[in-house]
């Protein structure tokens, strides 16, 4: 199972059944804020729920993987990793939502690409080369936070402001090479045309949006996801309960 907490809901993608979406209830809070677990216990709860009914009572031989922000930091990472193993699965995995969008979205040719997500309380844009981050940053807003008659063109100077950034600390030519790839959009503000056109027109390059970006994430998570459980069944390669990447 692969799963992406969001700042709105929480979305896992599972092998054989496709996606499965849900918005935070009553039940459970809100346990994710600004892509942060922030409700430890509410959280832990709403995993396991989502694990008895898409797993079952019966974990052995499962693996799940669950995607977090770039910059979530180590405290969330290992809080994340806490909560999958206590769920009693074979394997769990932790990786950043850009790789998960990159597996997802991204060309096939290798090279550096910058991924640009913009959700509903986060916007951050990454620099990933041959699959690493080299760097990243992060506006704490999103598509909540914005004014509905402001918002293209103030996600629009966000995401162009942290590519800026990122330009002007670049030595060795990484997102000059990945502009001319053209950025790959995912979050639900790259649903908004005029949000994409704006960054397009701004950064004089085509972009790249994503195929249903609203859930690039978690679909490129259950990719690696179908990555490792291949590696696993030839016996190629393994994964333990709770090990980060």
């Amino acid at each position: 199972m692969a799963v992406d907490l969001g700042s709105s809901g929480t979305r896992a993608w599972v092998p054989g059944r496709g996606l499965v979406e849900s918005a935070w209830d009553d039940a459970f809070g809100r346990p994710v804020r600004r892509g942060r677990i922030v409700d430890a216990e509410s959280c832990g709860r709403m995993l396991g729920h989502l694990a008895d009914t898409v797993l079952g009572p019966e974990r052995h031989g499962s693996v799940i993987v669950l995607s977090h922000p770039v910059l979530a930091g180590p405290e969330h990472r290992n809080l994340a990793g806490e909560l999958l193993a206590a769920l009693g699965p074979s394997g769990a995995m932790v990786l950043s939502s850009a790789r998960a969008a990159a597996a997802y979205a991204g060309p096939r040719d290798g090279g550096p690409l910058l991924v640009v997500d913009m959700g509903a309380e986060l916007t951050e844009v990454t620099l990933l080369v041959d699959g690493a981050v080299a760097d990243a940053r992060q506006a704490e807003t999103g598509l909540s936070d914005l004014d509905p008659g402001a918002l293209p063109a103030e996600l629009a100077r966000n995401v162009l402001d942290m590519i800026t950034a990122m330009w002007r600390q670049d030595k060795h030519g990484a997102v000059r090479g990945a502009l001319r790839k053209g950025p790959v959009l995912t979050g639900g503000g790259a649903l908004h045309p005029d949000v994409t056109h704006r960054i397009a027109l701004r950064l004089g390059t085509p972009v790249r949006p994503a195929d249903d970006p609203s859930t690039a994430v978690v679909r490129g998570a259950g990719m690696i996801l179908n990555s490792v459980l291949r590696r696993a069944g030839t016996g190629t390669g393994s994964i333990r309960p709770g090990r980060l990447r």
